[in-house]
């Protein structure tokens, strides 16, 4: 099934590429004073999942690691920078449908919308939101993940003034181990709504190192 979920990923990916610039790895000027950033990682939609970032932003290039445990085992979990809303983490009060789930998009007025895209491979602009086959898999149920990414101006400057939220999805509320849960996805409605909903959340605390 993960199988499928990539391919249908993959498509909605290539369509946004059409459209945004690819985010890559570039050379930051050495005269950009750096910042350092960390997030506590708490749990979205009671998913149970904890963890840690840590980030260091020159320019537009940001060095980034996450740590995390309890999320869906031997599954894709899509990972973003989220910008442009209050900079915080939902609550369960922003389950506006009363479906039990905070979906992606209930959640966008306290994180905004998706700035990076938190790939392990390739593009990570947000053209990548949905690029399943390309953000990091749980075998065990945690995650360790590093890579450079550059991002754009409003992005960094995000970050640098503490409203950029690293947001991890991918739930399995149903306990079945699996994304299986019949209802659509409020992103694309070919993908069940458990793959793209936000399993965690941290706002990035940010100060010149």
């Amino acid at each position: 099934m993960y199988r499928n979920l990539a391919r249908t990923a993959v498509a909605a990916g290539c369509l946004g590429a059409l459209i945004a610039a690819p985010g890559g790895v570039a050379t930051a000027s050495p005269a950009q004073p750096a910042t350092a950033g960390f997030a506590h990682i708490n749990q979205l939609n009671r998913s149970g999942v904890k963890g840690a970032v840590r980030l260091s932003l020159r320019g537009d290039q940001v060095d980034v690691t996450v740590f995390a445990s309890g999320l869906l085992r031997s599954a894709p979990h899509a990972m973003h920078f989220h910008t442009g809303g209050a900079g915080r983490c939902p609550t369960m009060a922003a389950d506006t449908n009363g479906d039990g789930i905070v979906s992606t998009t209930e959640g966008h007025t306290a994180y905004g919308m998706i700035a990076a895209s938190l790939t392990v491979t390739g593009d990570t602009s947000p053209a990548s939101g949905l690029a399943v086959d390309r953000f990091a898999t749980t075998p065990h149920g945690y995650l360790t993940y590093h890579r450079t990414v550059m991002v754009d101006d409003m992005t960094a400057a995000a970050i640098r003034a503490g409203n950029a939220v690293l947001v991890i999805h991918g739930i399995d509320p149903n306990g079945t181990g699996a994304y299986d849960g019949t209802a659509p996805s409020d992103l694309d409605p070919k993908l069940p709504l458990e793959a793209t909903s936000p399993a965690a959340c941290g706002v990035i605390n940010a100060h010149n190192s």
